[in-house]
């Protein structure tokens, strides 16, 4: 079945709110194997939703329009809908009542308008709201499924959830098209998107079931497998055979699935191997501290993270040597060492990392650009540091500098990172 998912409000074009709706929508509807092929955004304009509407009903089997249903003028989806399929406007008297009920119920009086939220096209069915005013509708005309949602997403999701995919599932039931849409995502670091697709490119190549998607997420990249089938197991099989295919390829560049991030990868690492963990910070300013001690019960592992962002904290609190920093300066291979071996003594740590760099806009000078960054390891017996060039905003350079640290330090855990 194909899906079209048309969400309502000039409000969304001026990005004033974000459209969640249609997220939202996408996912629940993967659970019945019903895949949403187009999705579109309009504004509250008659002719310009009708015409979107049109374009929908030609090419999509089931349309959801979100938004749009309330009692104001600019509340068009309706009306809209009713005028495109040549249907009347009816109301009906049991929401009426419903409305009568709720303003009573607060002691407000029910203006006028509140009655368009009656009116119904011929045929339509009505999903209750419990959480406003406005209910959804249901229509079925010439094999389209139709579905009218509030743009709230407080009543738009249990609505959806709890009546609209009951609803679609015993539909797709009697057609004999109940199945399953299953996605999982493999997380990638060290590989850009273009060069993870050519190492995969024999598997990317006529694809049929499951799909493969690359897609490049900040400084990662993820992929994701996709398996329609008539049940979850079969699904998950599907995938599972797949994601090995693409594991004995990519090998350790693969850090993590679906929404285990890098600095839980890293966690999982340090906790299992009973290592501790101390961080001596520059240009990164914390945020790699900051990433670990997001992940719960990261005090079993992590003894402190230092932000020595001055000359003299560096000499003072870790011990660097000044002559090192007079002569080499604060971003040098040797600087970040000593961090990393001082933050390591100081804290008693079973590994010290250090990242020293600059992140810009400002701070450049010959040889060391804006992104520049140094980040060193240390461990009993192991000594590690590399010099890296970011680039970016410093934003981007700080997030770049703590996620090539993270996967530093997962390599490390593994055993796969070579002493130098």
């Amino acid at each position: 079945m194909r899906c079209e998912i048309i969400a309502v409000g000039t409000e969304l074009l001026m990005g004033q709110t974000t459209n969640t709706n249609a997220r939202d929508i996408a996912r629940e509807l993967s659970s019945l194997g019903v895949g949403v092929y187009y999705q579109a955004v309009v504004g509250d304009n008659e002719e310009r939703l009708a015409d979107v509407f049109r374009q929908a009903l030609s090419r999509a089997d089931l349309i959801i329009l979100t938004g749009g249903l309330g009692p104001t003028e600019d509340d068009i989806t309706r009306e809209t809908v009713a005028r495109v399929l040549e249907l009347p406007l009816e109301k009906n008297k049991a929401w009426e009542e419903k409305l009568e009920k709720f303003f009573a119920r607060f002691k407000r009086p029910m203006v006028a308008m509140n009655l368009r939220q009656t009116m119904v096209p011929q045929g339509g069915r009505l999903f209750h709201n419990d959480r406003g005013t406005a209910p959804g509708i249901y229509l079925e005309r010439e094999g389209k499924l139709i579905i009218l949602l509030p743009g709230p997403p407080r009543e738009m999701l249990p609505m959806f959830k709890e009546q609209v995919i009951p609803l679609l599932r015993e539909k797709l039931r009697d057609q004999g098209n109940l199945g399953v849409l299953q996605s999982k995502v493999l997380r990638v670091f060290g590989l850009g998107e273009s060069a993870m697709a050519e190492m995969i490119q024999p598997l990317l190549e006529n694809q049929d079931n499951p799909t493969l998607a690359p897609l490049a997420k900040g400084a990662e990249v993820h992929l994701r497998i996709t398996a329609h089938s008539s049940t979850p197991e079969e699904a998950e099989e599907l995938i599972e055979r797949k994601a090995e295919e693409v594991r004995a390829i990519l090998g350790d560049y693969i850090y993590g699935e679906d929404e285990e991030d890098l600095e839980y990868a890293v966690a999982k690492l340090l906790w299992e191997k009973g290592k501790t963990l101390a961080l001596a910070e520059s240009c990164s300013g914390g945020l790699l501290s900051h990433r670990l001690t997001n992940i719960p019960d990261s005090s079993k592992y992590f003894l402190a993270g230092l932000v020595t962002y001055s000359n003299e904290a560096k000499i003072n609190i870790l011990g660097v040597n000044p002559e090192l920093i007079a002569s080499l300066g604060a971003v040098s291979n040797e600087v970040a060492r000593e961090m990393a071996s001082g933050v390591r003594r100081v804290c008693h740590a079973d590994i010290g990392l250090g990242i020293t760099g600059i992140a810009g806009p400002g701070g450049e000078t010959p040889g060391k650009p804006v992104g520049l960054t140094y980040i060193a390891l240390e461990s009993d017996r192991f000594q590690f540091s590399n010099r890296y060039e970011f680039w970016g905003d410093r934003q981007d350079v700080k997030q770049r500098a703590t996620q090539t640290a993270l996967n530093l330090l997962r390599l490390y855990l593994l055993g796969k990172l070579k002493a130098k």
